[in-house]
């Protein structure tokens, strides 16, 4: 089985007054354009992790029986408590999860099957583009243990560098996969 966890709970502080997640592009909010993507891929769950401004981003996830939205109460203490928050809620059934960024808006469905249909023996897939390491990371479920242990706002990032020889690179030619929308400038150039 794979899941997905997407973080839907930052705070978008680059932002400045608005929540990234629920600005638009091409009016539609880009978590929506990011669940359209995950959800339309053939991933079996989707754990959407809310928190900071939950009301407004619930509001906007369409009901679906593939998704499972949690709240994480503590989202002011980072991105890895939001993935901690999602791995506690993933299916026993899971083998392999992605953790997903929800101001990644451009990661298409194609992304996330190719990754999946990744034949190989490594414990973690990673998305390249031109050398760059992207998003969204599979991971395999033996890795949950050890993600666990992250702390603060590092992400999975921390994991990746410790675990080089479990990392298999897929390079794919589109740059969705390193580009996320955090500041009023990504906006603009869209």
């Amino acid at each position: 089985m794979i899941s997905a966890i997407l973080l839907a709970a930052g705070q978008s502080k680059r932002m400045g007054k608005e929540n990234k997640l629920i600005k638009t592009i091409n009016k539609i909010p880009i978590i929506k354009h990011a669940i359209e993507n995950i959800v339309s891929s053939s991933i079996d769950e989707l754990i959407i992790v809310v928190g900071y401004q939950n009301e407004k981003i619930e509001k906007l996830i369409v009901k679906n029986k593939k998704i499972k939205v949690v709240f994480n109460a503590n989202f002011e203490n980072g991105m890895s408590s939001s993935i901690k928050k999602g791995l506690n809620h993933l299916s026993i059934k899971t083998d392999k999860f992605f953790i997903c960024l929800g101001d990644m808006p451009n990661v298409n469905q194609k992304i996330y099957d190719q990754l999946i249909g990744v034949k190989s023996n490594k414990e973690i897939i990673v998305p390249t583009y031109k050398g760059k390491q992207g998003n969204p990371v599979l991971f395999s479920i033996s890795l949950k243990n050890i993600i666990m242990g992250i702390e603060g706002d590092m992400g999975a990032k921390k994991i990746l560098e410790i675990n080089k020889e479990k990392i298999f690179k897929l390079e794919i030619n589109d740059q969705s996969i390193v580009q996320d929308f955090n500041t009023q400038d990504n906006f603009a150039s869209k």
